[in-house]
């Protein structure tokens, strides 16, 4: 299962934001706010935590679906999701949260107008992670897109700790330390960890936290299924 049970310890012991990024509001917006139904375009989400990012799917009326390996944080989005945007998951073309393996999804071929990878793919190692995008791939329909953000080389964390893979590390300083492996990838790394997702655009992200010198670094990248 691609998916490391410390996550379910840290969910069950850090809060979380409740709002997702704006990067992935602006993917959304260019993608389907002209659709005349939202509620005819289910959108994935793998490794959905603990629900902000559906919680907005949701309230802009998609259909909304998550994959989410930690029992806690599953539970947690639902009842966020049930108090928040009552009927989410009602009818026939409603949403569902899911404890299972993002490895392994549960819907058939060419199903999603979308699907979304926030910080949780880069738990996995390269090998793993290119199989999983392609699972992505595989449950998308054709046109489909594709929002992926994850950690960059450089970024706090990166060679901190022990190595466990090649750009991997379990890192003991910064905010991924205490979750597990994480993987970093560059630049040129992009195209064959997605493949066969066609990338269509690659931004990087940068921030500080507390006013630490090290910074996080994020790729947040666009592709389509062609």
């Amino acid at each position: 299962m691609a998916w490391d049970p410390v996550w379910e310890r840290v969910f069950n012991s850090q809060a979380w934001g409740k709002y997702p990024g704006e990067d992935l509001i602006r993917f959304v917006a260019r993608s389907f706010y002209a659709a005349p139904d939202h509620g005819a375009v289910p959108i994935l989400e793998v490794g959905s935590g603990t629900g902000a990012n559906l919680w907005f799917l949701a309230r802009e009326g998609f259909a909304a679906f998550g994959v989410e390996g930690s029992p806690t944080a599953a539970a947690m989005s639902r009842e966020r999701l049930a108090s928040e945007c009552p009927g989410w998951d009602q009818g026939p073309r409603s949403g569902r949260v899911i404890v299972g393996d993002i490895a392994n999804l549960p819907w058939p071929d060419d199903h999603f107008h979308a699907v979304i990878d926030s910080e949780a793919v880069y738990c996995n190692g390269y090998d793993e992670s290119r199989a999983i995008y392609r699972e992505m791939h595989r449950v998308t329909r054709p046109g489909g897109r594709l929002f992926v953000r994850t950690f960059a080389t450089g970024c706090w964390g990166d060679g901190l700790g022990e190595e466990v893979g090649s750009h991997r590390f379990v890192a003991n300083a910064g905010p991924l330390a205490g979750k597990g492996p994480s993987r970093f990838t560059a630049f040129e790394e992009l195209p064959a960890l997605l493949e066969p997702w066609q990338i269509v655009e690659v931004n990087l992200a940068t921030r500080t936290l507390d006013s630490q010198r090290e910074a996080i670094r994020e790729w947040i990248v666009e592709g389509v299924k062609r």
